[in-house]
């Protein structure tokens, strides 16, 4: 039996909101797992559930790390974690996985597609394992997952946009 482990320490999940209709406001999340069950040689088979801690959402930021914890975006007490559950992988090309399945945030589920590339396994010099690694992108609406805190600009438009992209990297230690 092959057992899959997400290597923490090489792995990112980054995202990055509209600020002010003109820059971007950046951030990653630091602690998260992902569980992958299947083989790196068939990822249609595979099925894949993300889980995010929210608390350790991280912009550089103090003020508003804070506020993005707080109840008007994801109220951390009452909604500690975003989850992911693959439904389908499809196989677009020899690198390149459309991944659908259900994203929840604050306690809303919606159905969500993103695009993932398979980088292929190597093996470690270091350790004998086989790594294997993949990249996934993204993007979602905020309000779609009750995210809806904004404020007008006096130049017009909002402070913060309502499309969220994400990109992660992650590697796995496969133990055959």
């Amino acid at each position: 039996m092959t057992n899959v482990n997400l290597d923490k320490v090489h792995s990112a999940l980054n995202f990055e909101v509209k600020h002010m209709m003109v820059s971007k406001a950046k951030g990653e999340f630091q602690s998260f797992d992902v569980d992958f069950n299947g083989s790196f040689d068939d990822l249609t088979n595979a099925s894949v559930k993300a889980t995010i801690d929210v608390a350790s959402i991280e912009t550089n930021n103090d003020d508003r790390n804070g506020h993005l914890k707080s109840e008007d975006f994801f109220n951390v007490e009452q909604h500690p974690h975003i989850t992911f559950v693959s439904k389908n992988i499809e196989k677009v090309s020899d690198e390149e996985y459309k991944i659908t399945g259900d994203l929840t945030i604050k306690g809303v589920t919606n159905q969500e597609t993103f695009t993932a590339t398979y980088n292929g396994k190597a093996k470690d010099p270091m350790q004998g394992n086989t790594i294997a690694g993949a990249d996934v992108e993204g993007k979602i609406n905020r309000e779609d997952y009750g995210l809806t805190w904004n404020a007008p600009l006096e130049t017009g438009g909002v402070l913060i946009g309502k499309e969220v992209k994400f990109s992660g990297g992650f590697e796995f230690v496969v133990e055959e």
